[in-house]
């Protein structure tokens, strides 16, 4: 097992890796800005290290600053969380080369499966069903004539891409022009590459992925699926396990395709396979995450496994603990992002926490680095915290998860609690019947707005 592990990641996504470090006795450094001087994975690591001013670029997305951390303090180990560099092969790299460990897929994984066009043209190979597509798209020529034969309304995505950027839909010859430029500078500005391709849209898809975890001795399992489906602008809201549109048919089947698949790239330790589902509960494959999700929560309280403490047992060279190749689900879980935001205009809300009370009770879990008399700093991603709960079906589920947002007390900043409640209590959420669409459709309209 690793002597020390250093987390590179900040918030709540960096108190959970510790949690799961001190669990398996292994002594922890966090990096920080300036601005998260005063953090709680600051205060709860072992060490930490300040690795440069409150802009990411000059703090966690130092590659240098965070290697020479490393070898400072003595860890043989560094876990990436999610965003940031959780994803970049050649950080993963740099950690081989600098003889650290990397909680993660090794570097040509990353690249391969976090590539979206390669990951595509791979998976397809394999047998796992994708959406009809296109390769690296440079022109207007190449799309309008890619988009004819794949037939209107196509999805412009970049193809280094995620949460949302580089993303267009063009629902005419007419407006794809203008938007393939678009797409491309979006794509440079946050990937560094301006390579998008073209996508068959569909047009009220539901986003369902698969949890997985391999081993380095070969075994790959899944984990079920979550639906991801409640969304604003291609960013995930609310997520769930299960989903009420798999059952134990579907899910055996696509969870043995991407099994083979993912043996067959050789992949390693956690990851997700996401899908669109189409409106003939038809799967399509859409991209892979080669790290933790943020709401890898949801598959935890279904599964009763902690996936963090996996990643690291399985970075170390053990053994996954699971029998088989799938894992039973108990019970439905659901996943409310608490973000530090307006809840009507999503427009940021940076400041002091007033004060802060999460709630608690049966089947409430509260991921989260936020304290009362906390500052929200303007510079990262605004997810404050997860409240995530569990119950013995969905409808308990979402009684539970009405009860906690009513008890979740965020004052001195906006939050998107007030949202969430609106969701939960809508008659088309709690009848499993939305669509990528959902809060977009339901904010125009005047008289149902969330």
């Amino acid at each position: 097992m690793f002597k020390k592990i250093l987390i590179a990641n900040r918030g709540e996504i960096a108190l959970r890796v510790i949690c799961a470090c001190k669990e398996l006795d292994i002594p922890t450094v966090a990096v920080y800005s300036e601005a998260d001087r005063n953090s709680l994975h600051v205060r709860f690591a072992d060490e930490a290290v300040c690795i440069g001013p409150p802009r990411a670029a000059e703090s966690y997305l130092n590659i240098a600053s965070i290697i020479s951390a490393a070898e400072i303090t003595g860890a043989d180990a560094i876990h990436p969380g999610y965003g940031f560099l959780a994803e970049n092969e050649g950080f993963a790299e740099v950690c081989e080369t600098s003889k650290l460990t990397f909680i993660g897929p090794r570097p040509e994984v990353i690249r391969l499966m976090g590539d979206k066009n390669n990951a595509r043209k791979r998976m397809a190979e394999l047998g796992v069903p994708i959406l009809p597509g296109t390769e690296i798209i440079k022109s207007n020529e190449e799309a309008l004539e890619a988009a004819e034969r794949i037939g209107y309304p196509v999805m412009i995505k970049a193809s280094a891409g995620g949460g949302g950027k580089g993303m267009r839909i063009a629902q005419s010859a007419e407006q794809l022009p203008g938007l393939l430029p678009t797409a491309q500078a979006e794509a440079q500005a946050n990937f560094s590459s301006p390579d998008v391709y073209l996508e068959k849209y569909v047009t009220s898809p539901r986003h369902i992925e698969f949890q997985v975890i391999g081993d380095q001795h070969g075994k790959i399992v899944h984990l079920g699926e979550r639906e991801c489906t409640i969304q604003r602008r291609h960013q995930k809201v609310l997520e769930e396990s299960p989903s009420t549109q798999v059952d134990a048919a579907l899910r055996q089947e696509i969870g043995r395709q991407v099994i083979e698949a993912l043996q067959e790239v050789g992949y390693t330790n956690a990851g997700t396979v996401e899908f669109i589902m189409d409106e003939n509960r038809k799967l399509y494959f859409l991209e892979m995450n080669t790290r933790i999700q943020v709401e890898h929560a949801v598959t935890e309280m279904v599964t009763g496994l902690d996936l963090v403490k996996l990643q690291i047992q399985v970075a170390a060279g053990l053994r996954l603990p699971i029998k088989g190749e799938t894992v039973k689900q108990s019970g439905h879980s659901i996943e409310c992002r608490i973000c530090a935001e307006d809840p009507e205009t999503f427009a940021p809300s940076a400041g002091k926490i007033t004060t802060f009370n999460t709630p608690g009770g049966t089947g409430v879990r509260v991921d989260t680095a936020a304290y009362a008399e906390c500052t929200i700093p303007p510079f990262y991603d605004s997810l404050i915290a997860k409240l995530v709960v569990h119950g013995s079906d969905r409808t308990e589920a979402v009684s539970r998860m009405s009860r906690a947002l009513g008890m979740f007390i965020v004052e001195g900043i906006s939050t998107s609690i007030p949202l969430h409640q609106k969701i939960l209590a809508h008659p088309d959420f709690r009848a499993g019947k939305f669509d990528t669409a959902f809060l977009t459709r339901l904010s125009s309209n005047g008289a149902r707005k969330l």
